[in-house]
């Protein structure tokens, strides 16, 4: 296997962009496949995006759970092929396309209902094997899937109901719109829901199976093939999650009215003049300290489990976080609150020795975050695509902290650019000409050289690096241009549905092969 700490390269793509005849990427055959191209062009670590089910917006950093699978990455021909589905439950119709950007509410009106056909298939047809996976599965996870089960199977009556009414917005606030003793958790209320949906209530438990069967089978086949997963979690939860509902006396919310007392966000930043208002509940550190960070150890686990490292997003906000009023509508009028600092991954190190994080230090990192992040040991990040701007050259622009020379430790993984940027090819197109000349100055190049020549050759300053990881997005290896970006931060719609048409080429593969020869980051398998 590869060495854990061996200069390695790798790929971020996550599961939804592969090609599928189902309207969006999945655990199927094309996950296997990637896998093997990964292998031929010398990679070692593939990092994906949260793997949770998605909610408004698709955006896979606001998860009805931070335990649970995503559905939509289910692969229903996998599921006919262990006979646990019938053909002839899962034809695909017309309406979903298999190229293009992925269109969220076809795929959601289609495949949603076709898993519960699905798990309802697997609990009467099943062979006694399986089942017996099934009724394993079950126990290993009771400490989040019976929560997350209750969860799915109110909300959506509950949402279904708020649809025929034309209640705005309800999806969204359970504690406001669900009956009260529901809302609150309360057991002698769940006991009868649960009485009277027994049957719904396994077959979203059947679905989790599903999912975490087939991520088990390629986590498994990246492991036989040299490649190690980089999952990704969210610092904070959404506060439509069965994380929130189930666990509310870990988190900022009124007791007795279940109201959010505030909400979080970031100051405005590079991305947003008014700042980013996220609206996910903040944490009462107090109350996770006195239970001995019991919640945030589970989370810490469970990943370890699905991959082999895991990015923490804004970790910044474990020194200090922005924490904005509930009636707030921007970011702007919000204030800092200290955050459990190295206290919180001491206790984590102790229950979980294995488990290897990467820091997303991003955004406004002060020496107190800088010093929290070191202190654990974390590899933090370098985006290539911060160490330019659109400005001239100065003194001060060559001691730019993402420019490869002043990278101050190997410990930190390079990007060209992550998930938020827009692709390398298509800022050197959209910024004004000097972005443009500055990094071709930089790296030695005619500036009139085309955005495809000077992306490839940022891949190969990342690539030459010090940096013990580096990270390339697939969009930046093919040289994809602006339509090709997963986020626009702040953007309420048309985010996260960038796809591939086909699997890249051996072309490609045989580049990057070269690259990590080169400068010794080859897969060692």
């Amino acid at each position: 296997m590869t060495k854990k700490n061996a200069r390695s390269s790798g790929i971020l793509l996550h599961i939804t962009s592969l090609p599928s005849k189902e309207g969006i990427g999945t655990l199927g055959k094309n996950a296997f496949s990637f896998c093997d191209w990964l292998k031929k062009s010398g990679q070692s670590l593939w990092q994906v995006l949260p793997l949770g089910p998605t909610g408004y917006g698709d955006s896979p950093y606001a998860s009805f759970s931070t335990f649970a699978g995503n559905p939509l990455l289910i692969d229903i021909a996998d599921l006919v092929r262990r006979g646990w589905a019938k053909k002839a439950d899962t034809a695909v119709p017309d309406y979903i396309k298999p190229s293009g950007k992925i269109d969220y509410g076809a795929v959601v009106w289609w495949k949603l209902p076709v898993l519960y056909k699905c798990a309802a298939f697997f609990l009467t047809s099943a062979q006694d094997e399986d089942k017996k996976l099934f009724e394993t599965f079950k126990k290993k996870n009771r400490y989040w899937l019976d929560d997350f089960a209750l969860y799915t199977s109110i909300k959506k009556h509950y949402d279904a109901e708020a649809s025929e009414k034309k209640v705005e917005g309800a999806a969204s606030r359970w504690n406001e719109f669900w009956p009260r003793e529901l809302a609150r958790h309360d057991e002698s209320a769940l006991n009868e829901w649960t009485a009277g949906h027994r049957e719904e209530l396994e077959q979203i438990k059947v679905i989790q199976f599903f999912f975490f069967s087939q991520w088990n089978s390629l986590k498994k086949y990246a492991g036989e093939n040299g490649i190690r997963i980089i999952g990704d979690i969210p610092i904070f939860v959404a506060a439509d999650s069965a994380d929130l509902w189930a666990n509310k006396k870990f988190f900022q919310i009124n007791q007795k009215t279940l109201a959010l007392k505030a909400q979080a966000g970031v100051p405005p930043d590079y991305f947003s003049s008014t700042g980013q208002l996220w609206g996910n509940p903040l944490y009462d550190w107090k109350s996770l300290r006195e239970d001995g960070y019991s919640w945030w150890v589970k989370r810490i686990e469970h990943m370890m489990k699905l991959t082999d490292i895991v990015r923490i997003d804004h970790f910044r906000g474990f020194e200090a976080y922005w924490k904005v009023g509930a009636g707030e509508k921007t970011a702007v009028n919000g204030k800092w609150m200290k955050g459990p600092g190295k206290e919180l991954f001491d206790v984590i190190k102790k229950k979980c020795p294995r488990a290897e994080i990467i820091a997303e230090d991003l955004g406004l990192i002060t020496k107190k975050v800088a010093r929290l992040r070191d202190d654990c040991g974390f590899p933090g990040m370098k985006i290539l695509q911060f160490a330019f701007n659109d400005q001239p050259w100065t003194e001060e622009s060559a001691e730019n902290l993402y420019l490869p020379e002043n990278f101050e430790t190997d410990n930190c993984v390079v990007y060209t650019g992550t998930h938020d940027n827009n692709t390398t090819v298509g800022a050197l197109k959209e910024n004004p000409p000097l972005y443009r000349q500055n990094i071709a100055s930089y790296l030695g190049l005619d500036p009139s050289l085309s955005e495809e020549q000077i992306c490839s050759a940022l891949i190969e300053c990342a690539m030459k690096s010090r940096a013990r990881y580096c990270i390339i997005p697939l969009q930046d290896v093919l040289n994809v241009s602006s339509d090709g970006r997963m986020n626009v931060p702040s953007a309420s719609g048309g985010n996260w549905a960038w796809k591939l048409d086909e699997l890249p080429d051996l072309s490609a593969a045989k580049r990057l092969a070269a690259l990590v020869k080169e400068y010794d980051r080859i897969n060692s398998l």
